[in-house]
């Protein structure tokens, strides 16, 4: 017998606007809302929804035979909450049925695995999150980024807690092996499924393709190579992009008859199924051991990561990129760190490729840049905007650290009662207890002592203009204990 696993991956990046080098230090919008949302939709009505509505008609025809798998994104999860909420319920009738399963990947779809492991598993764990809240679904199977893989990446897989990880089954790994049988990564305990790259690329890529000696595919005789399997493998794993329905090949060349087809053709062979990537790791045994030491990919015709990192300048900008993370997290501004994560994405790099020839027409693929150098030029023209914004944080973050802190012994606050005060802390202490008559000396209709003090001494503006507002003691300890939580944060 032998088993089919579908994974499909849903993906869409936040594009980046042409940001200009007078933009520097002016603009923090760094991502082109209008093209995204536009480039979304028509993906959608393409793909995702017809797709979508495909599969859950084959699940309910073939009474729960029929499964696939699925990544999804957080990028295209975000955008999909933005601007088009109705493909997250569509995307949870699927999971509902019980015939899907959903696994995790980087949040940002980053290329993170190759840079910082910290910040890779800091990114798995917000994609677990993102898919637990939206789906309740809990993945238990990680597949990386562009199906990066190596043997680190399934160890610190295997150290996430997940049973199982996704690769490329391509050819100068495998050596005589078939990628057609479940695997075990040297030195870890979980499994490893690879993909058959010439059955999943007979439907990815050469599908519409006129000039193929095997056009035009039919079911019925994508059926027949999968039965030709039978006694020579357990699972073939057709992993590719959701997009290849509708979008890569277009429903015009019958893609979507295709697909319809596909699972009652298979199906008509009784020792054949369809299986989710978890259940074939619980159904089959390890074939063997694989070693696979340098990292690979399912992409361009290397298998490497030459088409994210193959030129000086994605390596250049790429390194710039992540040597601001520690300062970068440290800032804990929620905005910043999240813009910084959107350029950590792949696509980014990609659109910077200048490996054109054979892999050209992939690399332009919604491609906002006309050119592999606009590309670089308006990222490493944002990472400078990112700069500013750090400094001014650190900056910031500096002086309220001082806003807490004693002032100078000369320049404490002296109460009418003849008690001092050195800070704002002892500001607000003082306030909670003082007497009335000692708050209405220093606050009254012609001056308020403590929004001076502050103001001038302290140098906290805001926190001054608050205490102005203030006519009652509670109320200006109030004022004071807020300022002093946020500033604390």
């Amino acid at each position: 017998m032998v088993d089919i696993c579908f994974y499909f991956q849903v993906h869409q990046p936040h594009r980046l606007k042409n940001f200009s080098i007078f933009e520097i230090g002016k603009s923090h919008s760094y991502f082109n809302d209008t093209k995204n949302e536009k480039i979304l939709r028509k993906v959608a009505q393409k793909c995702y929804i017809p797709a979508n509505n495909t599969i859950l008609d084959l699940i309910h025809r073939h009474g729960g035979a029929f499964k696939v798998s699925y990544s999804i994104s957080g990028c295209i999860l975000d955008q999909f909450e933005r601007f088009m909420p109705e493909m997250i319920e569509s995307f949870n009738e699927l999971v509902k049925t019980g015939c899907v399963e959903l696994l995790d990947e980087t949040y940002y779809h980053s290329l993170a695995s190759v840079f910082n492991k910290d910040e890779f598993v800091e990114q798995v764990k917000l994609h677990n999150e993102k898919i637990q809240g939206l789906f309740r679904f809990k993945p238990r199977v990680f597949r990386n980024t562009e199906l990066v893989y190596s043997n680190d990446i399934a160890k610190i897989a295997e150290e996430l807690g997940y049973i199982g990880v996704l690769g490329e089954g391509f050819d100068r790994i495998l050596e005589w092996r078939s990628p057609n049988f479940v695997y075990k990564p040297v030195n870890s305990n979980i499994k490893l499924l690879l993909r058959n790259h010439m059955l999943s690329d007979d439907i990815a890529f050469r599908f519409g393709n006129t000039e193929w000696k095997e056009f035009p595919l039919t079911a019925d005789k994508f059926a027949t190579w999968i039965n030709s399997i039978n006694g020579n493998g357990q699972i073939v794993n057709l992993f590719m992009d959701y997009e290849t329905f509708g979008e890569h090949q277009w429903a015009e060349k019958g893609i979507f008859e295709f697909l319809k087809f596909l699972p009652g053709e298979i199906l008509k062979n009784i020792d054949n199924g369809f299986v989710t990537p978890s259940e074939a790791f619980e159904k089959y045994g390890p074939a063997g051991e694989l070693d696979i030491p340098a990292l690979t990919s399912w992409a361009d015709t290397e298998r490497d990561l030459t088409a994210w990192l193959g030129n000086k300048m994605q390596q250049e900008a790429s390194q710039k990129l992540y040597e601001m993370r520690d300062l970068i997290i440290r800032s804990n501004i929620k905005p910043l760190i999240d813009d910084w994560r959107k350029l950590q994405t792949s696509d980014h790099f990609y659109y910077m490729c200048t490996k054109w020839f054979s892999d050209g027409d992939v690399h332009k693929y919604f491609n906002p840049f006309d050119t592999p150098y606009d590309a670089l030029i308006s990222f490493m023209n944002i990472l400078n905007d990112l700069r500013i914004r750090l400094k001014e944080v650190n900056l910031v973050n500096g002086v309220e650290r001082k806003w807490l802190a004693d002032v100078q012994q000369d320049q404490v606050f002296w109460l009418r009662d003849g008690d001092a005060i050195k800070n704002i802390l002892e500001l607000s202490s003082a306030l909670r207890t003082m007497e009335p008559n000692v708050f209405d000396y220093h606050v009254n209709a012609g001056r308020n002592d403590f929004a001076t003090w502050v103001k001038v001494v302290v140098g906290d503006d805001v926190l001054a203009k608050n205490l102005e507002k203030c006519n009652k003691s509670t109320m200006a300890a109030k004022m004071v204990e807020e300022r002093i939580k946020y500033l604390k944060k």
